[in-house]
């Protein structure tokens, strides 16, 4: 199984050394940068970096600049060390997007329960984003669907409705309900409008749009074979 790799960055060897050999110990793969233009060269070398651990007060380029970068790119788990623990410093960290914040002098035994905490959430996190069934993975962060490891392009409305049946498997969805939850509004009319969408959705998953159930005079029901 492979390391969890996580980024520490701070201008002094001493506190990335005595980081770098707690998490070690814990099974981590540990990165090291002692400024931010370095913790920016190595963000973008490795693609799969798990967590950045950040001190505040760097040369060159400091952690605020930094997290801002990255939060622009990634949303990696962000820890922020820093030796001034006013609520201010706080308060912009978490409007930068940073993740937990730590200050030093710190326990270095919280400090790897905090990163396990971390590292726990941002997984959970991941999961909630991600749904399948039958070969079919949904990623609703990167609003991307493949099956069988293959991407499916699908419109936005083809994407929310796979998503709608995928997330009530097994339950009988009247078209007015299928309308007010993927549409937003509520049901007028004919149904023209989802019979329509549900045959495009159908065609793009192949085979797998067998599992789109037609319940006559009534909706639709999704139903792994």
């Amino acid at each position: 199984m492979q390391k969890m790799k996580i980024l520490v960055v701070d201008d002094e060897s001493r506190m990335r050394k005595l980081i770098r050999d707690f998490l070690e110990r814990e099974g981590y793969q540990i990165l090291e940068a002692a400024d931010g233009v370095e913790a920016l060269d190595l963000f973008y070398e490795y693609k799969d970096i798990d967590l950045m651990i950040l001190d505040v007060m760097m040369p060159k380029m400091d952690g605020w600049q930094v997290c801002k970068e990255v939060r622009e790119r990634s949303k990696v788990p962000i820890m922020m060390l820093t030796a001034r623990a006013e609520e201010q410093s706080e308060l912009k960290g978490f409007e930068l997007g940073v993740d937990e914040y730590i200050a030093k002098p710190f326990s270095p035994k919280i400090l790897v329960a905090r990163v396990g905490a971390l590292l726990k959430r941002a997984k959970n996190a991941v999961e909630e984003a991600s749904i399948n069934a039958g070969g079919i993975v949904i990623d609703k962060n990167a609003h991307l669907v493949t099956i069988d490891g293959e991407v499916v392009d699908l419109s936005v409305k083809e994407f929310e409705l796979l998503t709608y049946f995928i997330e009530n498997q097994k339950i009988a969805l009247s078209r007015e309900k299928i309308l007010n939850h993927v549409w937003n509004y509520d049901y007028f009319g004919d149904a023209r409008t989802i019979d329509t969408h549900v045959k495009k959705l159908r065609s793009k998953m192949g085979e797998k749009g067998n599992y789109i159930k037609t319940i006559w005079g009534m909706g639709y029901k999704f139903e792994v074979e």
